[in-house]
């Protein structure tokens, strides 16, 4: 019988455990961490190869649903993402919506991403590659809104840290999805931690020093006002930039 088959018994229940076991349960309708059943000699081989296996299909899939609701918001684009991944399992039909079920139980749990994560890096530590992948996964799921939430951000700056994954491999990753909002503050002399209030107002100053009127009206030199007004539309395309991410 297989991880799932041996799962949808109980027979792994008391094996997963935690936050995953709740999850797992919840989706299959009935709580895995309470079964209490003679599992025989079979217990050592379902510590080391279907607890594993299962952990892993269910911590894939909770951490999936709380990055998609990390913004508030679950998105039909963050949906179409998550059922593009799970159809591109070499899984049956019956996993695959065992899947959607785990994925819809812990977006609304109690518990956190990290609770989740950390349970996935203790089964997964020695395999960084498959952790790299399911991250870039989870950059896929942020990315498909069009736009880096700051809670979204939040979250897979946690799981990074909670996956070792260094720096340089995260910001690399990142770049793949996102552009660099760090570059629109930094036009407007703002950082990501700048209040609306201080980007505007530092937006409108700006806007007013290199309006091309403004400099016209100095008598500034031509080379000057050419710089000016290549300026001016970078200043207003960060403004953009930044109001698109922050939803302004």
């Amino acid at each position: 019988m297989s991880w799932y088959g041996k799962l949808t018994l109980g027979s792994l229940g008391l094996f997963i455990g935690g936050p995953l076991g709740a999850i797992a349960g919840a989706a299959l309708g009935h709580h895995l961490v309470d079964k209490r059943i003679n599992t025989g000699g079979q217990a050592s081989s379902f510590r080391q190869v279907e607890q594993v296996k299962a952990a892993f299909f269910v911590s894939i899939f909770s951490i999936l649903g709380r990055m998609a609701k990390a913004d508030g918001v679950v998105t039909r684009d963050e949906i179409a993402v998550v059922d593009n991944f799970i159809n591109s399992m070499n899984i049956s039909a019956k996993e695959r919506e065992f899947a959607r079920k785990i994925f819809n139980e812990a977006k609304n749990s109690q518990y956190s991403i990290d609770d989740f994560a950390a349970q996935l890096y203790k089964i997964n530590s020695r395999n960084p590659n498959l952790l790299l992948s399911f991250m870039d996964v989870l950059f896929q799921v942020a990315a498909a809104d069009g736009t880096l939430h700051p809670a979204e951000e939040n979250a897979l700056n946690k799981i990074k840290n909670i996956f070792r994954i260094d720096n340089e491999q995260f910001e690399n990753m990142k770049a793949r999805y996102f552009e660099d909002v760090e570059k629109h503050y930094r036009t407007l002399g703002c950082t990501a931690s700048s209040s609306e209030k201080e980007i505007k107002a530092s937006y409108r100053k700006l806007v007013k020093d290199f309006h091309p009127d403004t400099i016209v009206s100095k008598g500034l030199p031509e080379e000057f006002t050419d710089f000016a007004t290549n300026r001016f539309k970078e200043i207003q395309e960060a403004y953009e930039k930044i109001k698109k991410e922050r939803g302004i």
